[in-house]
């Protein structure tokens, strides 16, 4: 699973190095001329944390990926070198975008963070800890758990880019419809856009509590998929319960402030939280299979609700100034993940339920 996992890390190392992709041109400089460029006089730690922890992931997967292969001699070596080639290639080729400047201590950081991360992995094997953390996963969730997992990890990521409604993920119709419209501006394929006769109304207290019901629920339900035991489960609930939570006051704080970090926890959020909760205790006792199911139909009901309500003008203007603000670092992957996340989770379901494998019922 590591070198997967190092593949999809490169893929994301090249998105947020390379985003946004246009205005490419040579300026007639040797692309290295950064190596040799004085040290910038502007900086703030939160550029040192993301390039120095950028590449950590991925030097600690490709140690663990050598390691798991039997290639001990030189893990952490290649896996820096690498890492580091890695970066100069990125670092070299920002010299053809106008909107990405190229900088010798980012150079130093990423190699840095990657061999952190390396001396983390090589560690971590040699003491058993990794060992360990594949038998408790085998202990506790089902043998063709991955996707879940991933999806599971990324969940309270996806919570950091600002919703419109708390832990309402994938709220795109109003954006695509804008998006279609302007691209189809000016063709004849424009009158064949489907016309709204009532524009779109916010949601009324009982749908947004309900919105934050299914979405903190959810979550819960795509983890009974692949956990069988029952108080495993009600820990596993009470766990992404806390942390869409915390996730939100994180994403409120960095937003609007610390302290407005629980300025969304307002009475239908309270009462939605509650609801999750108390759906999600009788719910330890389905079927994996079932609880597929009703993830399926949870995540149907939630984007159906969620999206019929429009952005306020208000919140269109934080999402513009998150945007633009510290968070353009992460280059809009923690945006795109609040955008797809329940759809991946929607096909991931419906694979799993198109499959043969018959689910056993929850264990005690």
């Amino acid at each position: 699973m590591a070198w997967p996992l190092a593949l999809a890390t490169i893929c994301l190392i090249l998105y947020a190095s390379l985003y946004p992709f246009v205005g490419w041109r040579n300026q007639g400089i040797s692309p290295f001329h950064f190596l040799n460029a004085p040290l910038p006089r502007y900086w703030t730690g939160f550029d040192v944390g993301v390039n120095l922890l950028g590449y950590a992931p991925l030097g600690y997967l490709l140690v663990l990926s050598a390691l798991r292969s039997g290639r001990v001699t030189g893990a952490i070596t290649v896996a820096v070198v690498s890492a580091g080639l890695l970066s100069l290639t990125m670092e070299t080729l920002q010299n053809y975008l106008p909107s990405r400047v190229p900088s010798n201590v980012d150079l130093a950081l990423n190699t840095t963070g990657a061999w952190l991360g390396a001396c983390c992995g090589w560690v971590l094997e040699k003491v058993g800890l990794v060992d360990r953390w594949s038998h408790l996963r085998a202990r506790w969730f089902a043998p063709d758990a991955r996707g879940a997992l991933v999806l599971l990890l990324l969940w309270p990521l996806a919570l950091l880019f600002p919703a419109a409604v708390p832990m309402g993920l994938g709220q795109v119709f109003e954006r695509l419809e804008s998006a279609l419209a302007d691209a189809l501006m000016g063709s004849p394929f424009l009158e064949w856009m489907p016309m709204r006769e009532m524009e779109l109304q916010p949601l009324v207290p009982l749908a947004e509590l309900s919105c934050v019901a299914l979405g903190a629920l959810i979550p819960c339900l795509l983890g009974y998929c692949v956990i069988r035991r029952r108080w495993q489960r009600a820990v596993f609930a009470v766990v992404m319960l806390g942390a869409g939570m915390a996730a939100s006051a994180l994403s409120a704080a960095l937003s609007y402030g610390p302290e407005h970090a629980w300025a969304w926890l307002d009475v239908p959020v309270q009462v939605g939280m509650g609801l999750a909760a108390l759906l999600a205790l009788p719910l330890l006792l389905v079927p994996n299979r079932a609880a597929a199911a009703l993830t399926l139909l949870a995540l149907a009901t939630h984007l159906s609700l969620l999206n019929q309500a429009p952005i306020d003008p208000y919140f269109a203007q934080t999402l513009q100034t998150w945007e633009q603000g510290r968070f353009i670092h992460f280059y809009g992957l923690v945006q795109w993940l609040g955008w797809l996340w329940p759809y991946a989770a929607l096909l991931y379901v419906v694979v799993r339920l198109s499959g043969r494998e018959r689910a056993a019922p929850a264990e005690t």
